[in-house]
């Protein structure tokens, strides 16, 4: 089970780096992290749990400490990071139920695209006053781009590669 997972210097070690690349890239392309209209480049590592599920904690606290520095402050560090939470666990889902092909993990790169849409356009809607369904649809029409096309165009060919799968998995 991905909560049962035996704690190891390798554990804790590629937990650290995921975590620290997923804040680096969000606060490099810190312009076009936050708000309505977002292209969260980071939000490709996400796919990282669909090779190896023990990087769900990684993420996801790499994930809350980059929403520290978001304008919308700790509402978007619960909301957000609960967004990327949920999209891992839909991610690791999809993997465990129907395996490592391409076609899941198309499926499996919509779990951010639905989760970040629905969550992040409720919170702009309620934090900025925006327009709700254009905020779910903008939302999640950036997560789209950056995981579903990008992200898995990316991955597609990583997930073949037994060295690099060799590599990342976690021990």
């Amino acid at each position: 089970s991905i909560f049962m997972k035996k704690i190891t210097t390798d554990y804790l070690v590629k937990s650290a780096i995921i975590a620290a690349l997923y804040i680096a890239v969000t606060l490099v392309f810190q312009a076009v992290s936050y708000g309505q209209v977002q292209f969260r480049i980071s939000e490709i590592f996400v796919l990282f749990a669909f090779i190896d599920p023990a990087y769900l904690f990684g993420l996801t606290l790499g994930c809350a400490v980059a929403n520290l520095f978001s304008p919308f402050g700790l509402i978007d560090v619960v909301f957000g990071t609960a967004a990327t939470f949920l999209a891992l666990l839909f991610i690791i889902l999809v993997r465990r139920k129907m395996g490592k092909s391409l076609k899941s993990l198309f499926i499996a790169s919509l779990g951010p695209v639905i989760s970040n849409g629905i969550i992040i356009g409720f919170q702009l809607n309620y934090m900025l006053n925006l327009p709700l369904i254009p905020s779910i649809i903008f939302v999640a029409l950036g997560e789209f781009a950056v995981v579903s096309v990008i992200g898995v165009f990316v991955f597609k060919s990583l997930i073949v590669k037994e060295k690099f799968i060799e590599l990342i998995t976690i021990k």
